[in-house]
């Protein structure tokens, strides 16, 4: 079984507003079944903090999985993977349980491969839109999480 996950977030300004997303397709369960996604926000938080809750969301996501299953990671944020190992990094400074929470669930997953989503990927544009639907509502609602309705995660791009 192989499972490819996407993440994306923001916030604006930084700290300000912020939004997270993730999709997660389960390759081997084609169709509406094998695909799940998530977007929230908060409000007054950091671009670390939503780039590691995205991360932290989607590895979550996995939870009924074996910890064997070959999971692809595709990731927005350029610093997320060099961060998640410097222990006295930006991240681990600035948002120190998040960042905790984040590297528990990373070696949760024995075969795990990140890798840096490119801005012109196809998956880019949806995920951004996501991540600025959990921006946006945060600012009404506060602190959230909602799953992606099924027929948006349909026009998610293969």
């Amino acid at each position: 079984m192989t499972v490819i996950v996407w993440t994306a977030s923001l916030c604006r300004p930084d700290p300000g507003y912020g939004g997270w997303c993730f999709v997660r397709r389960n390759q081997s369960q084609p169709g509406p079944e094998g695909i799940k996604g998530a977007a929230g926000g908060e409000r007054r938080t950091s671009a670390a903090r939503m780039s590691l809750t995205a991360l932290t969301e989607a590895l979550a996501s996995l939870a009924g999985l074996p910890a064997d299953t070959a999971v692809t990671l595709y990731f927005e944020d350029p610093a997320l993977a060099s961060e998640l190992v410097a222990a006295d990094g930006a991240y681990a400074t600035a948002e120190p349980e998040v960042w905790a929470a984040a590297r528990a669930a990373v070696a949760a997953r024995p075969v795990l491969n990140l890798a840096p989503l490119p801005a012109n990927a196809p998956a880019a544009g949806f995920l951004a839109a996501w991540a600025d639907f959990g921006l946006d509502t945060s600012k009404t609602r506060g602190s959230f999480k909602a799953a992606i309705p099924k027929p948006n995660l349909l026009k998610f791009p293969s």
